[in-house]
């Protein structure tokens, strides 16, 4: 096996890069990591690690990208979906191909239709409101709710539901999901999701590990630290009481808690729509290398 026609970094121009890379993950994952050790949970951050299942340790692993060659290298070949040659290792393409082509399908087809909608910004993250509505005791957080059970029953009976994300919406209470204006589910998740949705952007991340080594690692890192933003205003936006973690309520049962959701609800759509494009560039940038 030769590997041509690709940039090639000596390992004195690519060994930076993956220290660099993993001192800025560690940065963004010392609170999670710290916990850990002391066998405490975060009721916010460590969502990201325990439903997207990724460690702190994928993510620190620097990946080039397809179509670039690394020299000595030991590290890089003894990970999936790595190949080497005389010393020289690369992503093996027609392998990740192979095994996860359905999945690659899959994944571009929910970005390319999502980004090919508009924003929906009305839905003041109330999907959070309806995992708590009429939940007593199966709450969903261990966190206090901020306007009690009998208040957060209120704001959700007298709002409109507009959940779209298929992954939200499965866990709605039993009593919350008639109240829902769709019933999104695992099959209509391409014709629904939408990317003003904070749980569609903060799925960017999930498609970005899905995809390593496949897609550069700054991109997956980039995807993780918007991820991390947009779950903190997920649940500062919620029925729950966040001020023990430092952060203020957006209190979205009011008029100025709304305009102040759906402006973060802009800005982290207008983010996530070049997240989203350069995923996908970097799907159609994978199949190139495999026909070239």
């Amino acid at each position: 096996m030769t590997i041509l026609g690709s940039p090639t970094l000596a390992r004195a121009e690519w060994e930076p890069l993956a220290t660099a890379h993993a001192a800025e993950a560690d940065a963004l994952t010392a609170g999670h990591r710290a916990r850990k050790g002391r066998g405490e949970r975060h009721a916010i951050e460590d969502f990201l690690f325990e439903y997207y299942a990724t460690r702190p340790a994928h993510l620190r692993r620097w990946h080039p990208g397809p179509g670039v060659v690394l020299e000595d290298a030991p590290e890089h070949a003894a990970w999936r979906f790595y190949r080497t040659s005389a010393g020289r290792t690369d992503v093996d393409v027609a392998a990740f191909l192979e095994a996860r082509g359905p999945a690659l399908d899959q994944i571009e087809r929910l970005l390319r239709a999502t980004a090919a909608r508009p924003a929906r910004l009305g839905c003041f993250g109330l999907h959070e409101w309806a995992m708590a509505y009429r939940a007593g005791a199966d709450i969903r957080h261990p966190l206090p709710l901020r306007l009690g059970q009998a208040g957060t029953d209120a704001v959700v009976e007298s709002h409109p539901i507009a959940c779209s994300h298929f992954d939200a919406f499965r866990f709605f209470t039993p009593d919350a999901r008639p109240l829902n204006a769709l019933q999104p589910t695992r099959e209509t998740q391409v014709a629904l999701e939408q990317p003003g949705c904070l749980h569609a952007t903060m799925d960017l991340y999930k498609w970005a590990v899905k995809l390593a080594p496949a897609v550069p690692s700054s991109l997956q890192l980039e995807a993780f630290a918007l991820a991390l933003e947009v779950r903190r205003v997920d649940m500062q936006a919620s029925p729950y009481d966040v001020s023990a973690y430092g952060l203020e309520a957006i209190a979205v049962e009011t008029p100025q808690g709304k305009r102040e959701y759906a402006d973060r609800q802009r800005d982290f759509a207008a983010r996530g729509a070049d997240l989203r494009a350069r995923i996908v560039a970097a799907i159609v940038s994978l199949r190139e290398l495999a026909e070239a």
